[in-house]
């Protein structure tokens, strides 16, 4: 089965894609991840992610591009991050295409703006790509990694709430066409994401085969 996961920041996305791959045994496409690991020798995407600008479209589809052009996607994957507009949707779905695979289920991960506050003020994250949240999903020590046992740190753009603001205006902006695009084939599957982790997860284990 192949998913693509939705929401806003702060919508539990990371959380909640850790939950699905190792419950179904899925692959996982983070395009947060993919983008964390090209940052270390790409000065451009570096820049954009510490200033918390979005990368070109260009350079997210490429990524994922190379990624889908493995064999091992027949084993079932969910797609986290990717797409987040409308003319990422109608590549993806050319590339599927093309290899005569096809998305099954897409789950958007629904909470309001102030809830994307509140959450992203308490989150912290690692180089390791592990992520936490002080108040709903603490590390097992202050401030330390419970995977790598390095120190969590802030991101730039989680500090400002106008930073945030803003992240969320794109958001909505570009992924409301999106909601539409993939509402209209029958695909899109609305998660209420103010429930608690297990309850998210509920409702969206009951539509995973």
């Amino acid at each position: 089965m192949n998913c693509i996961l939705l929401g806003p920041p702060g919508a539990g996305k990371g959380t909640q894609a850790k939950n699905i791959v190792k419950s179904f045994n899925m692959l996982h496409f983070s395009t947060g991840d993919m983008l964390r690991k090209a940052k270390k020798f790409d000065e451009i995407i570096n820049k954009l992610l510490l200033t918390g600008q979005l990368v070109p479209d260009k350079v997210v589809i490429d990524i994922i591009k190379r990624r889908l052009e493995r064999d091992d996607i027949k084993k079932g994957f969910l797609l986290d991050g990717f797409p987040r507009n409308l003319r990422q949707a109608e590549q993806l779905d050319l590339m599927l295409k093309s290899k005569n695979v096809r998305i099954n289920k897409v789950f958007l991960i629904d909470i309001g703006f102030e809830e994307v506050i509140n959450r992203i003020a308490g989150r912290r994250v690692c180089e390791c790509g592990a992520s936490y949240n002080i108040i709903a999903v603490p590390p097992k020590k202050n401030g330390i990694c419970d995977c790598c046992g390095a120190n969590l740190v802030q991101r730039n753009d989680d500090r400002e709430e106008s930073v945030v603001r803003d992240r969320f205006a794109i958001y909505k902006r570009q992924t409301e066409p999106l909601i539409e695009y993939y509402n209209k084939t029958g695909l899109l599957v609305e998660i209420d994401g103010l429930k608690d982790e297990k309850a998210v997860f509920k409702q969206i284990s009951m539509y995973i085969l």
